[in-house]
C-alpha cells in the first residue's frame, strides 16, 4: 500500500534511492491546469463534446489519445494538432510549483530528466516561461508511439539517461502517469496537486505537494529522494 502523507508532528524522514530522478511536467513542475482546462473547454464547445467526459480521462494522457476516447468519430491527429497549436503559446496563468526550481537544481545533468505527455513545443515553451532548465534528454509525446499510461515514455526517459527504469524514481501527479511509471518498472512518488490520494494509490508514496520532496546525492553518488511523514 502507498504511504499517504499528511505530516503530523513530530516528523520523520522517509526516502527512496535510485540512480536518477524523472519528473512529469504538467501538474508536477508547472501549474498549467488553468490553461489546460481553458483549452479543453473551448475544444469541447467547438466539437460538441462533454467537457465532463474529457475532465475524467485527460490528466496525464496525450491530447490525441484523449480525443480518440471522447470523440472517436473525429480525426484525432488533426484535432490534437489544432488544439495543441493554440495551447502551446498560451502562458496566461502558467507558474512553476514551489519547490520546482530547487529540485531541478539539486542534481547534476544526467541524473534527472522530464517525461511529459505534452508535445515538445508546449513543453519547451512552458519550461522557458517559468525559468526552469530544459534537460537534453527531455521526452515528449512527439518521441513515443504510445503515451501514458503505456510504459513507453518512462522507458525512453530512462534509456536516454543510460539507465533502466528500475534505476529511476518518477515524480507524478496523475493516475495515467503513475501507471506508466509502474509498468515501466520505476519507483513512483505521487503529488496530490491534480488528483486525490485515492486516485494515486498505485504509487510507492504520496505527498501533498512538491515542497515536501527533497533530492540529493548520497555518499555512494546515488539519488536519494526523501520526504517527511
Amino acid at each position: 500500500m502507498p504511504q499517504t502523507l499528511a505530516p503530523p508532528a513530530p516528523t520523520t524522514d522517509q526516502a527512496l534511492t535510485a540512480q536518477a530522478l524523472i519528473f512529469d511536467l504538467d501538474g508536477v513542475l508547472v501549474q498549467s491546469n488553468p490553461i489546460s482546462e481553458r483549452h479543453w473547454r473551448r475544444w469541447a464547445r467547438e466539437r460538441d463534446v462533454s467537457y465532463e467526459h474529457i475532465a475524467a480521462v485527460h490528466h496525464g494522457r496525450p491530447t490525441v489519445e484523449t480525443i480518440r476516447e471522447v470523440a472517436p468519430h473525429l480525426d484525432a491527429e488533426a484535432e490534437a494538432e489544432r488544439k495543441e497549436g493554440r495551447e502551446a503559446e498560451d502562458t496566461d496563468g502558467l507558474t512553476a510549483f514551489d519547490g520546482a526550481h530547487r529540485l531541478t537544481a539539486a542534481l547534476p545533468d544526467g541524473r534527472w530528466t522530464i517525461a511529459t505527455s505534452g508535445r515538445r513545443r508546449t513543453a519547451t515553451t512552458r519550461l522557458a516561461h517559468v525559468g526552469l532548465p530544459r534537460p537534453e534528454t527531455l521526452v515528449t509525446a512527439d518521441d513515443v508511439a504510445s503515451g501514458k499510461p503505456a510504459p513507453d515514455p518512462y522507458r525512453l526517459a530512462a534509456e536516454r539517461l543510460g539507465l533502466r527504469p528500475q534505476d529511476c524514481i518518477v515524480i507524478e501527479d496523475a493516475p495515467a502517469g503513475v501507471e506508466s511509471a509502474r509498468r515501466a518498472g520505476a519507483q513512483v512518488v505521487a503529488v496530490t496537486s491534480s488528483n486525490d490520494a485515492d486516485a494515486l494509490a498505485a504509487a510507492d508514496a504520496i505527498v501533498p505537494q512538491l515542497t515536501d520532496v527533497h533530492a540529493t546525492l548520497d555518499d555512494a553518488e546515488r539519488v536519494r529522494v526523501r520526504w517527511e511523514a
